[in-house]
C-alpha cells in the first residue's frame, strides 16, 4: 500500500508518499520562512495564500520523486485539523479534487496523531530503526510551536491525552522570547544557536507548580519571567551575557518537558517514550532525555521531526488498514483533538 499524504495546517506546505511499512518514497516541504521572517511570526493570510501557490507543484513533486502518477497511489491522506483553518482547507480541498478526480481513497488524518506516526517513518538505506508495532505501549511528547501534549497510546490509532499546556505552547514560549530579544524568526533555531556557547545555570527562571499531581504544563509565566529579566538589565549586561541568559531559558523550558515527561513514563512503564514535533529537534531537549538510562527514548530523524507529509501519509496507511475513509464533503477542523481521532474499537 502506498499512500500521498498532503501537511498544509501551518506555514509549511508538504506532500509524501509513504508505504505501508514506513518507507518514505518521497518527501517534499515548502518553507514559508522567508514570508513571515520580517513580521517575526506568522501571517495566517500569507500563509494560506503560500499554500495555495504551492500546493499543485509540491504534489507533482512527490509523486515524481517517487516514481508515480496519482493513479499509482492506493490513497489520499490529509492534514484536516487541528491548525489554521486557512491554510487546513487549502489542503482539505486540494485532496479532496484529487480524491474525486482519480477515484481513490480520501483518508482524513489528524495532525497530532501524524506527529506520532513520524516515530515510524524510515528511508531507505538509514541505519536508524525505527519504531514498530511492538513499541505499543508508548507515550508520545508532542512539542511544537502550537502544541505541547503528553499522550498515551495502547496500540494503533487509540490515543489518551495525559496533559496539556494550559497556555502557551513550548516552541511557542522560546519564539516569543526570541522575538522580545530581537533574535528573529524562527525563534526556536535561533535560540538553540545562541545558547549552545552560553552557561545554562547562569539565572535559575521560576517554573510552575500545580497543586496536584499530573503531567500539565504551563509555560506563560515562565516566558513573562524571560521578559521581565530582560527588562532589569542594562543594554551592557544584556550583551555581556545574553548567550548565558538564552541557555538558562532554553534550559528552563526543556526541564519542564523532560521532567514531567520522563516521570509520567516512569509511572506508566511505556515500552517506549517518543519525543515528537518541531522543538524535538532541539538538541538541548535530545541531550536531557539521553540522560534518563531508565527509559527508553527514541526521537524521529530530524526532518520528520518538523511538519511534513511523510508523517501524514504513514498515519494515512494506519487507517487505511482499517478502511477508515473520509466522505468528499470533509471539512477541515482547526481546533480538533488527538482524541477526537482515537478509535474506540
Amino acid at each position: 500500500m502506498r499512500i500521498l499524504g498532503i501537511e498544509t495546517s501551518c506555514d509549511d506546505t508538504a506532500a509524501a508518499v509513504v508505504d505501508d511499512t514506513g518507507l518514505v518514497l518521497s518527501s517534499v516541504v515548502s518553507s514559508q520562512d522567508s514570508f513571515h521572517r520580517k513580521y517575526d511570526g506568522i501571517v495566517p493570510e500569507i500563509a494560506s495564500r503560500r499554500h495555495t501557490a504551492t500546493i499543485i507543484a509540491s504534489v507533482d513533486e512527490a509523486l515524481l520523486q517517487a516514481g508515480m502518477r496519482i493513479r499509482d497511489v492506493d490513497g489520499i491522506a490529509v492534514t484536516y485539523g487541528p491548525g489554521l483553518i486557512g491554510s487546513l482547507l487549502v489542503g482539505v480541498e486540494t485532496a479532496k479534487g484529487l480524491a474525486y478526480a482519480s477515484g481513490k481513497p480520501l483518508i482524513p488524518v489528524n495532525h497530532l496523531e501524524g506527529h506520532v506516526m513520524a516515530s515510524f517513518l524510515h528511508d531507505s538505506g538509514s541505519d536508524l530503526q525505527p519504531l514498530t508495532g511492538g513499541d505499543f505501549p508508548l507515550l508520545a511528547l508532542i512539542v511544537s510551536g502550537g502544541h505541547t501534549e503528553l499522550v498515551y497510546a495502547d496500540r494503533w490509532l487509540h490515543y489518551r491525552v495525559l496533559g496539556t499546556t494550559r497556555d502557551d505552547a513550548a516552541g511557542e514560549t522560546l519564539d516569543k522570547f526570541a522575538k522580545y530579544l530581537g533574535l528573529g524568526y524562527p525563534g526556536g533555531p535561533v535560540v538553540q544557536k545562541i545558547g549552545a556557547t552560553g552557561d545554562p545555570s547562569y539565572h535559575s527562571f521560576p517554573r510552575v507548580t500545580f497543586s496536584r499531581e499530573g503531567y500539565e504544563f504551563s509555560f506563560s509565566g515562565l516566558k513573562t519571567a524571560g521578559i521581565n529579566y530582560v527588562k532589569s538589565l542594562t543594554s551592557e549586561e544584556l550583551k555581556a551575557h545574553l548567550s548565558d541568559i538564552v541557555a538558562s531559558f532554553e534550559s528552563a523550558v526543556v526541564g519542564e518537558l523532560a521532567g514531567k515527561s520522563l516521570r509520567a513514563a516512569r509511572d506508566l512503564s511505556p515500552r517506549t517514550l517518543t519525543v515528537v514535533g518541531g522543538v524535538a529537534a532541539n538538541k538541548r531537549l535530545r541531550d536531557s532525555f539521553a540522560r534518563a538510562g531508565d527509559v527508553r527514548v527514541y526521537f524521529p530523524p530530524m526532518k520528520y521531526c518538523t511538519d511534513n507529509g511523510a508523517m501524514i501519509a504513514y498515519a494515512g496507511t494506519r487507517r487505511a488498514m482499517l478502511d477508515v475513509r473520509a466522505a468528499i464533503d470533509l471539512d477541515a477542523c482547526s481546533s480538533l483533538g488527538i482524541e477526537d481521532s482515537s478509535l474506540n474499537t
